[in-house]
């Protein structure tokens, strides 16, 4: 590992002067290659002149910085804390530096603008000297320069901040006590010999990779379907305290954490490609980022595949309904399911895949709670439950290949806006939100669906009229890709209708 220690106090005979020799020798002994940077030695004016700072030509000092952060994977800023943030030398050092093309790059305009770090692959540490107690600083104060450099600074620039340091008071401290800071800083040095990270801080950031993976905020969609079949088949009184309905829903989420991370897998091709992916578009991005490997996934699916069959199995052998009816309709779901992205049936390859997960999340789920509390198979009701909300799910899974466009193209995935260009892809929208407002009223009016469906759901009319002319003003004619978070938002909101009407009516 390459360590790059930034001493930021104007005075380099100063605590803070000793503190980064002392964190230096700790690396050292460690067994890193250690660089150490002066601000104060540095020669360059702190002051951006031009309207932008990339039109200042960079002082030689501050281009062989630029080199040293570049080697460097791991940056550690030892500074004061002056007036709650940072000496003014290094506030013009981190000015002058960390300019556009060097630090970050921004891109777009509109609702895809955003940016995107250009120092991603280092982590940083602060080591911050003040003249208060540090929880003041902390609890009362809100550490205002920390956040600065952590998060407005550093993090802007795509650098994670891994460990942050206060030190004080300084002005009332001992011998004694400046002395063990010192000590301090030499095993912060050392630590760097496993890593950046903490034990602790590599526990917390492999299982918020894995959450970020799993991507929870689908799986409420899957378990109102469910829902609705299990209270259709057993009653509002048979649900709640059933095993089995439990033992389901578990086979369920384990199945939707298998099918997820097999999509984030397959579709690294097109992740990679994406600069527009959002919450619920364009995967996760723990393969692209790097927080999880190839390797991981292959486990998680093996381990989230295995906990489906297992909780599947019990379920069928205490639930009430037929072992070989709810085997073969949890089985069909399975290969639905993965089937999405994996071979053979790469239903997202075809221009099949919106429907597939509009099926799997809507009709699947649904027959499944239905069967395994009792039902048969057979019976229309649970076909008929799930028209509207299999039509309902269809715009925003529609939507949400629009973002991916692009990138879905460049690897010959075949979703409904490449097929058919951003515009079609919200005439599809358009038509399926209409076609499902259609069909509840219908079922309202002919008593279709045993009550589920109420005057209520008359709601969702005007609903879908903003979203079609939403669909109208932002995609219509639109040939180019962009972020639609909005869009997204009033899709995914249209879809509670057709799922919290009829479950709260068969509550």
């Amino acid at each position: 590992m390459n360590v790059l220690i930034v001493l930021g106090h104007p005075r380099t005979d100063s605590l803070c002067g000793a503190l980064a020799d002392a964190y230096r020798d700790g690396a050292l002994e460690a067994g890193l290659e250690v660089r150490k940077l002066v601000v104060a030695d540095c020669e360059f004016d702190p002051d951006v002149r031009e309207v932008s700072p990339t039109d200042q030509p960079l002082e030689p000092d501050l281009r062989e910085a630029r080199d040293s952060i570049e080697w460097a994977d791991h940056l550690v800023f030892v500074y004061p804390n002056w007036w709650g943030t940072m000496p003014a030398r290094l506030k013009g050092f981190f000015d002058r530096v960390f300019t556009p093309g060097f630090a970050f790059v921004e891109y777009d305009e509109g609702e895809g603008a955003g940016h995107e770090g250009l120092l991603d692959d280092k982590t940083a540490e602060l080591i911050v000297t003040m003249d208060m107690p540090p929880w003041v600083y902390r609890w009362i104060y809100r550490q205002p320069g920390n956040n600065a450099v952590k998060r407005a600074t550093l993090g802007y620039a795509g650098i994670r901040t891994t460990r942050i340091t206060n030190l004080g008071p300084v002005e009332e401290s001992t011998a004694e006590e400046r002395e063990g800071w010192l000590e301090k800083a030499t095993r912060l040095g050392e630590s760097l010999a496993s890593g950046p990270d903490s034990r602790s801080t590599r526990v917390r950031r492999r299982a918020t990779a894995w959450l970020k993976a799993l991507r929870l905020q689908f799986y409420p969609m899957a378990w109102v379907a469910y829902s609705i079949g299990a209270l259709a088949a057993a009653g509002s009184s048979g649900v709640g305290s059933s095993t089995a309905y439990w033992l389901g829903f578990a086979f369920l989420f384990f199945l939707e954490a298998a099918t997820v991370l097999s999509n984030e897998y397959v579709d690294y091709p097109t992740d990679r490609e994406n600069a527009f992916a959002g919450p619920f578009t364009g995967g996760s991005q723990v393969l692209v980022d790097g927080v999880l490997e190839f390797g991981d996934l292959r486990r998680g699916i093996a381990v989230a595949l295995l906990l489906a069959v297992g909780t599947g199995a019990a379920a069928l052998a205490i639930g009430p309904g037929s072992p070989v009816a709810g085997a073969a309709v949890m089985a069909a779901l399975g290969v639905l399911a993965l089937g999405y992205t994996l071979p053979p049936l790469e239903l997202s390859y075809r221009t099949l895949g919106e429907l597939d997960v509009a099926v799997t999340h809507s009709t699947g789920v649904l027959l499944v709670g239905y069967v395994l509390l009792g039902g048969s198979v057979t019976d229309p009701l649970p076909w008929l439950l799930s028209i509207p909300f299999l039509l309902s799910v269809l715009p925003s899974i529609t939507l949400a290949g629009v973002p991916d466009r692009e990138a879905d193209r460049a690897v010959d995935k075949e979703t409904i806006a490449v097929r058919f260009g951003v515009d079609g892809a919200a005439r599809v929208a358009t038509a399926t939100a209409g076609l499902a407002c259609l069909a509840a009223v219908v079922w309202v009016a002919f008593d279709v669906g045993g009550g589920a469906y109420d005057p209520l759901i008359a709601l969702s009319v005007p609903h879908a009229l903003g979203l079609c002319w939403l669909l109208r003003d932002r995609l219509w004619d639109r040939t180019t890709p962009a972020r639609i978070d909005g869009l997204m938002a009033a899709a995914l909101s249209f879809l509670v209708w057709f799922g919290v009407v009829p479950l709260l009516n068969l509550l």
